[in-house]
């Protein structure tokens, strides 16, 4: 007990400092993870090998959750919507880059069997790194984003029948042919001496096919027609931890029954997980096993971190960091001539191609998975663990690369000349997206007319076929703003996507233009505070109006009649607009808000002010509603 306490200290001690640590160098939790393992391990020898091996037992089933709150997302009608992309872009990453891996192996000596394991294992990308580094850079809606995201849903997808196919690779043991037409092999009889019987234990090859479709009928038929009554059941007894109880129980028992008919527990929990994808209790299911997925699959790349033979690495570094760009650079030369056979345009192919040019996690399951089976060699596994750690460790430069080629194409597509302004209007409109297109139909239908900008040559022609004028380049660039008359205009519109860019071009109108009205858009309070700062006259909160629309119809909603609903929307809009002009002058750039005590303070005294003023104006209207 005391030595199971001592691995778990360490264990969670490594997660609390690598995890964030990676995080925030920009290197990803899976990153993360596998560093806290090679820490506590090779490196300091904190966890045995043997250790790290137990470990993993227990940690794979984080896997299992892992595919059952894939299988959620995966709406079988969205599905077949994406199914050019999923089979086209998808599938033929897969099945090229597993035959250019396979080919390589068997021309290296190996057997087939070990090059189609290897052809699988690399052939996947890692999920966990590509989303989260593309979420974090704003990149997910891209055209490359949205082409990564396909082919990482493809191989998400991939995962179960490469499972179920890893078995039958397993190489160095004789096969044999039953009486009732099965195949086995020596291996499979050591192991089915050595646990406990199965379901399909002596039955003919027919019976085996019966109970194992019964199986997974089973799966479907109770997931379609037994789950809502039982949460209707459990829904009386008002517990949260008994929808995690249930949760569980799903999960793990459908692993214990696919172990059970000899099938794979991913499987099973994957395919329960879309049958219940359109389910009204997904949410409730997610909440619930999401803790239980994030703690287990972070001690599984813990134990793959510690289990990595070091001694290997540094045997042989040339050889194993060379076959990791090779790797890597085969990867990305598919993927971007996938890029070009379905159009991708220059910067979102070069996005898609360098995002998924590494291995990932679950490689190193599959790697794992094949070990266990006997599909690998440990020699062959644990330099393909140390390949595809390298290539996670690597993807960084990659995204680094890719930020300098979209830089340098962005550059040249400012290259393209901007179009000759011939029309000069009292109000600039700069940047014309959504936010932008609301303010300019509102403004052009009232009467006046305005000069849209934008550097957006799609948006432009867009606007063109509508009937509206619009001029494309880059507002931000100063020729650009006084070919559109920033002399002589009254009013600028700031509509910018980036913050950034907004907050320079109000610094140079206004040192420009002292007497030019400036408005401006804002992406969040702390935007509010540097438009403030660089001299805007008027700043919007892309989601405020919006929010407190929404929040006054549920005011309503609650019993607030139109007219108290009204009156407190419009009270706080006032309150929020004093707030923000009070706090703006306490806002220090070179502190976090939360560091500013002076700024604190001034917020929470904000915030008793408002609920006295609120109660006062409300009384003030009501008794002015009698008077009249």
């Amino acid at each position: 007990m005391q030595g199971l306490l001592a691995q778990a200290v360490i264990y969670l001690a490594a997660i609390v400092i690598a995890v964030p640590l990676a995080r925030r160098l920009g290197l990803g939790s899976v990153l993360g993870y596998l560093l806290a393992g090679m820490i506590v391990g090779p490196l300091l020898g904190l966890v045995q090998h043997n250790e790290s091996e137990d470990l993993l037992h227990y940690a794979e089933f984080g896997v299992v959750m892992m595919l059952f709150l894939i299988g959620l997302e995966l709406d079988p009608r969205g599905l077949w919507e994406m199914r050019n992309k999923l089979l086209g872009m998808g599938g033929l990453q897969i099945v090229l880059t597993g035959a250019a891996i396979m080919g390589a192996a068997i021309w290296a000596g190996q057997t087939w069997q070990t090059g189609l394991a290897l052809g699988m294992i690399l052939s996947l990308s890692s999920t966990a790194v590509v989303l989260q580094t593309l979420s974090e850079k704003n990149l997910m809606h891209t055209g490359g984003g949205r082409a990564a995201f396909s082919v990482l849903l493809t191989q998400d997808i991939a995962v179960i029948p490469m499972l179920a196919l890893m078995p039958l690779l397993a190489t160095g043991t004789l096969m044999s042919i039953n009486p009732d037409g099965s195949i086995s092999r020596a291996s499979d009889l050591e192991k089915a001496a050595s646990h406990s019987a199965t379901l399909v234990e002596g039955l003919p090859g027919w019976g085996v096919t019966l109970v194992t479709l019964g199986a997974v009928g089973a799966i479907i038929l109770a997931g379609v027609f037994l789950t809502r009554p039982v949460f209707r059941y459990i829904h009386s007894a008002n517990l949260r931890e008994i929808y995690t109880a249930v949760a569980l129980l799903i999960v793990i028992g459908i692993a214990w029954l696919m172990t059970a008919v000899g099938l794979s527990p991913a499987l099973g929990t994957f395919l329960a997980g879309v049958v219940l994808a359109n389910s009204e209790f997904r949410h409730e299911l997610e909440s619930s096993i999401e803790p239980f997925k994030g703690l287990l699959l972070g001690l599984f790349f813990i134990a793959v971190g510690a289990g990595i033979n070091f001694t290997i690495l540094f045997h042989d570094p040339f050889t194993l960091i060379g076959l990791t760009f090779a790797l890597m650079i085969t990867k990305g030369v598919i993927l971007y001539i996938i890029g070009r056979i379905f159009k991708l345009r220059q910067r979102g192919q070069w996005l898609f191609t360098l995002s998924l040019a590494q291995a990932g996690e679950f490689g190193m399951v599959l790697t794992t998975f094949s070990l266990q089976q006997g599909v690998l060699s440990s020699f062959m596994g644990e330099r393909v663990l140390l390949i595809i750690a390298l290539s996670l460790l690597f993807t960084p430069l990659f995204f680094m690369l890719q930020d300098y080629l979209r830089a340098k194409l962005a550059d040249r597509a400012e290259e393209t000349p901007a179009d000759d302004i011939d029309d000069q209007q009292k109000i600039i409109i700069a940047g014309i997206g959504r936010f932008g297109q609301v303010v300019n139909r509102l403004v052009q239908a009232s009467g006046f007319q305005t000069t849209v900008l934008d550097h957006d040559l799609k948006t432009i022609q867009l606007m063109r076929k509508f009937g509206f004028k619009g001029f494309f380049g880059d507002p931000t660039r100063p020729e650009l703003l006084h070919a559109a008359g920033i002399e002589t205009a009254r009013i600028l519109v700031i509509t910018l996507d980036d913050p950034k860019a907004a907050t320079q071009l109000v610094k140079y109108a206004r040192n420009l233009r002292p007497d030019l009205f400036i408005i401006v858009r804002a992406r969040d309070r702390i935007h509010v505070y540097e438009l403030y700062k660089a001299g805007a006259d008027k700043i919007v909160r892309e989601m405020f109006d919006s929010s407190l629309r929404a929040g006054r119809y549920v005011l309503e909603e609650m019993g607030f009649s139109e007219y108290d609903a009204a009156v407190t929307e419009q009270a706080y809009y006032q309150h929020d607009r004093e707030a923000m002009r009070a706090l703006a002058e306490l806002w220090d750039p070179s502190k976090p808000v939360s560091e500013n005590s002076a700024y604190v303070a001034r917020s929470q005294a904000l915030d008793k002010e408002f609920e006295a003023a609120l109660v006062t104006e409300l009384e003030r209207k009501r008794e002015k509603g009698d008077a009249a």
